[in-house]
């Protein structure tokens, strides 16, 4: 356990950080597997967008790498013309 005020308060930082971080992640992978499991063109391009612009805030605030992001993007566009939605 940390001993000195600073410590202390740098626990607290990182356990609201950590919290938050983990709501972000849910909500991306939740975000991925809706157009994984889109079964319409068009719900999959819709579900593309949300997937993509979530991936792009996630890379730019560290969440994730950004060679990851644009990774995951690229396979889920050629998921969705697939489907013969535009992405």
């Amino acid at each position: 356990m940390p001993n000195t005020k600073s410590a202390i308060k740098r626990l607290r930082q990182n356990e609201r950080r950590r919290e938050h971080n983990k709501a972000a992640r849910s909500r991306l992978r939740t975000a991925l597997k809706k157009v994984r499991d889109a079964s319409e063109p068009g719900a999959a391009a819709d579900a593309y967008k949300e997937a993509a612009r979530l991936l792009d805030r996630a890379a730019a605030r560290g969440l994730i790498h950004k060679n990851v992001a644009n990774r995951s993007k690229g396979r889920l566009a050629v998921h969705v013309q697939k489907l013969g939605g535009t992405a």
